[in-house]
């Protein structure tokens, strides 16, 4: 099955997101808050780390111009509020003052940005090796659990763009593969940590930035690849 290891990683996002909503429920405002500023400085760290993946600061720039161009006129950080507001309607489930799209979009970009989010993904498809996804699959299943344990049920619903995402490259892995050379992941993951730092200053309160409209910004690297 070329999707098994995107299925496993999705599902163990899920069961993590659930574990890490009882436990919410037993989380003081005073705890809860605690907890989220606590795991703001570990995605700051994450978002720092990657950075520095980057080879090539001009495709960095590049990237981030044009994708907030399409990002923004395309107002993806509204559309993302719009349906986290009417998911959030739905379940009948007060978040807290934690937003269901903020959690999606933190919980999606944490999860999607990354090489082993990519590099397993097409050793999926290639060769029907799923290890690296399985390994992720339980590094994301425990980042679940405390991530949604102050963001919510946002951050199970990123199980589903997981799965778009990743078996989308598995599916397509022999179209994709000679695009996402090393370098060009590097780049893509360079990209993606500036979103999670600037995902992280917000978490803090530092900022409001609209980070879904950067978020096309991940892509440009396959384009700039092929120039620089």
């Amino acid at each position: 099955m070329v999707l098994l290891g995107s299925l496993v990683n999705s599902a163990a996002i899920v069961l993590g997101g659930s574990i890490g909503l009882v436990l919410k429920k037993g989380l003081s405002d005073r705890l809860a808050n605690a907890v989220m500023n606590a795991l703001a400085l570990c995605v700051l760290y994450i978002g720092v780390s990657g950075m520095l993946k980057g080879e090539n600061v001009l495709i960095t720039i590049l990237s981030m111009v044009a994708g907030t161009l399409v990002g923004d006129g395309l107002q993806l950080d509204k559309k993302i509020n719009q349906l986290g507001d009417t998911i959030e309607k739905m379940v009948a489930s007060p978040n807290e003052g934690v937003s269901v799209s903020k959690g999606f979009v933190t919980a999606s970009l944490l999860f999607c940005v990354g090489a082993m989010a990519i590099v397993g993904a097409l050793q999926s498809g290639l060769t029907g090796n799923h290890d690296t996804l399985f390994a992720k699959s339980l590094i994301d299943g425990i980042a679940a659990i405390v991530m949604a344990s102050s963001l919510g049920i946002g951050v199970l619903l990123s199980a589903g763009l997981i799965l778009v995402y990743e078996g989308g490259i598995s599916l397509f892995a022999n179209i994709l593969a000679p695009l996402l050379t090393d370098s060009v992941i590097n780049e893509m993951t360079c990209v993606g940590s500036l979103l999670i730092v600037g995902l992280a200053l917000n978490m803090l309160k530092l900022t409001d930035l609209k980070i879904m409209n950067y978020a096309p910004a991940v892509f440009f690297p396959i384009l700039f690849g092929f120039f620089m």
